[in-house]
């Protein structure tokens, strides 16, 4: 199927389409009844990630029950990529990720590849692609490479990344030894969704709003622009949407400098900001605030007219500014459809 029958594909290339193509980040995952059935029923989150029948089920769940989402984004998780790099990777009940060794206090060098930890994804794609409805996108995803340093350094998520900008400034040849590790097996594992099925893929960079404008430059804008173009070399006709998020005021830049196709608006941004300060022409995704969301009523409306709005004059994907929160009710997700979709 072409890339005009997909909605949400078709706005990727550079179209718009009305009414507004949407899905949700995290759309799969814990606010749904059903996926908390089959974590409970499978175990731990990793469980899930890597039993393909599993993670395709999850992947499928919000457009079984909103039948009117656009695309089925791939359930995984970034953090598969340090895992296949050689860290070891838990998920702590309550806490999060962890990753050990952190390259605080251990060498990137010490680390024993496993890339066949990447393959079980690949099939995952496989199995959601001869499952899913032909009008429907299927989106691949990566973190990028500076968010996921930030993990493989500290060994957890942190506040402000404190232990990755450290030693990008004091020891900038390793940090970059880790950031080009990263970016070499994202490539693969990328490659591979596309090759099994993806239509397009997203770079997370879900703490690009840390850095300062010259380590922002150096340590997100320039390893997406290598990977982009690594990308486009290879598959030139998949969109790649790059999701700085924070970026702020840099996201001009950004979209100016990496080759993304797609920029992503986390919930700070202004719409109509961008709207007018982002290159003419170029996709924009977002930006619902997702406590507007889990609100509903008033706020839930005002917010989805005011974004629909702003960018109603270029190529625009209706989705959140970041993950849907788990405990947002099903009904106000039906009603942002209704708002998108013009039946409300």
């Amino acid at each position: 199927m072409t890339g005009a029958d997909k909605p949400l594909l078709a706005v990727l290339r550079g179209e718009r389409r009305d009414p507004t193509p949407m899905w949700m980040m995290r759309q799969a995952g814990r606010y749904l009844p059903e996926y908390r059935h089959l974590r409970e029923e499978k175990g731990s989150f990793l469980n899930l990630v890597y039993d393909s029948d599993a993670a395709a089920e999850i992947t499928l769940q919000p457009l079984q029950r909103f039948p009117s989402l656009d695309a089925a984004i791939l359930f995984s998780d970034i953090l598969i990529v340090p895992f296949a790099i050689g860290q070891n990777l838990t998920f702590v009940h309550g806490e999060g990720p962890r990753l050990t060794p952190p390259l605080t206090n251990a060498a990137l060098g010490d680390l024993q590849p496993f890339p066949a930890r990447l393959d079980p994804i690949s099939e995952t794609v496989r199995k959601v692609k001869a499952r899913l409805d032909p009008e429907k996108t299927l989106i691949g995803f990566a973190g990028a490479p500076w968010t996921v340093a930030t993990y493989m350094v500290a060994g957890q998520g942190s506040r402000d990344q404190g232990e990755a900008r450290t030693m990008a400034y004091g020891d900038p040849g390793a940090f970059g030894a880790i950031i080009d590790r990263i970016a070499d097996l994202t490539f693969d594992y990328l490659s591979s969704q596309i090759e099994a099925g993806a239509d397009a893929v997203q770079l997370f960079d879900s703490w690009a709003g840390s850095l300062a404008p010259a380590e922002f430059d150096r340590w997100v804008v320039a390893p997406t622009r290598g990977l982009v173009s690594r990308l486009k070399e290879k598959h030139p006709d998949v969109p790649v949407i790059g999701f700085p998020k924070g970026a702020g005021g840099k996201l001009v830049a950004y979209a100016r400098e990496t080759g993304v196709d797609v920029i992503g608006l986390d919930e700070t941004v202004d719409p109509d900001w961008a709207g007018k300060e982002l290159p003419r022409g170029m996709p924009v995704q977002g930006n619902l605030d997702p406590l507007a969301l889990r609100a509903g009523g008033e706020a839930l409306e005002a917010a989805a007219a005011t974004i629909l709005d702003a960018l109603r004059e270029r190529p625009h994907i209706f989705n959140l500014g970041h993950g849907i929160l788990q405990d947002t009710p099903l009904a106000h997700v039906e009603r942002l459809i209704e708002l998108v979709k013009g039946a409300g």
